[in-house]
């Protein structure tokens, strides 16, 4: 599953638990608020005032930490 911004933030929180942290680095803190669970990732994220541009970075980051995981995970 790549990460976009029509993902559901629930979905990507319990598929990817991995990407938490960088949601959290951004201040974004509501990964386990009731809005997560129907607003998809583009809606929450303008929500807390960031920037298309900011938006972009958030999810290219969060689909090189997945790419991460699951070459680790591959290695095991």
């Amino acid at each position: 599953m790549e990460i976009t911004k029509e993902s559901n933030i629930a979905e990507i929180v319990r598929e990817h638990p991995e990407t938490v942290a960088i949601l959290f680095d951004y201040g974004v803190h509501c990964v386990g608020c009731h809005a997560a669970s129907f607003e998809n990732l583009g809606q929450g994220l303008q929500a807390h005032g960031l920037s298309e541009e900011k938006i972009e970075k958030i999810i290219k980051e969060m689909n090189e930490k997945i790419k991460e995981t699951k070459k680790a995970e591959e290695k095991k």
